[in-house]
């Protein structure tokens, strides 16, 4: 090959590469701004199909880029999150598959998205039964929040998710304080609607807590 011949293979390799990159972010994009609206905008069976669907989409992504954490992360978000709202024994199937994904994505690169599977992950630990049942674990959700808050200690979601756990074990005045941290996070740009409907969650549980320690 001389050299002519490979500075084109080169380049064409990094144009690839860089139409790929670029294909990725477009579709974490499209994942991110479509979960919040269902998630915050939806209801009732709307939601749910809303839902199916964006795992769906979700699970193309993962297909497409089977080496990128980064649609691993979204996809078990996303199959949490249904799981949540779906409810009941028919959410664990999805809570497993959310949790397969999730690990998936810590296998590939644990800092991807600021350490987002650890804080989905633990939370997943921490909403799901415990055995026989399913594989929630008190001790293990706190260890991944843990991880999650290391990797990113200001951020909004990092901060909630560990409070809420906190308020789950009715440790109110430790997550007053992850709370009030997560409301005084940045603003995410591009995720303003995400962000609005976890302000509203994080104000929600700092006045149940403040009922709780009147």
């Amino acid at each position: 090959m001389n050299t002519l011949t490979r500075f084109f293979a080169a380049l064409t390799l990094a144009v690839v590469t860089l139409t790929a990159h670029a294909d990725l972010e477009r579709d974490i994009r499209y994942l991110q701004s479509r979960w919040a609206e269902v998630n915050y905008q939806l209801e009732g069976k709307t939601r749910l199909a809303a839902f199916a669907q964006l795992s769906t989409a979700a699970d193309d992504v993962t297909t497409a880029y089977p080496d990128r954490a980064e649609g691993w992360i979204w996809s078990g978000i996303i199959k949490s999150t249904h799981a949540g709202a779906k409810g009941g024994l028919g959410a664990l199937t999805l809570a497993k598959s959310a949790k397969k994904d999730l690990e998936q994505a810590l296998k590939i690169d644990p800092g991807a998205l600021q350490g987002s599977a650890y804080t989905s992950l633990g939370t997943l630990y921490a909403s799901v039964p415990g055995w026989p049942l399913g594989f929630g674990d008190s001790a293990k959700a706190e260890q991944l929040l843990k991880q999650a808050l290391a990797a990113n200690p200001d951020g909004i979601d990092s901060n909630y998710f560990y409070g809420d756990y906190l308020l789950k074990e009715k440790r109110y005045n430790d997550a007053k304080v992850f709370f009030l941290k997560a409301q005084r996070a940045a603003p995410r740009p591009g995720r303003e609607l995400a962000d609005a409907g976890r302000q509203g969650e994080i104000a929600a549980a700092l006045a149940h807590i403040a009922q709780q320690l009147n």
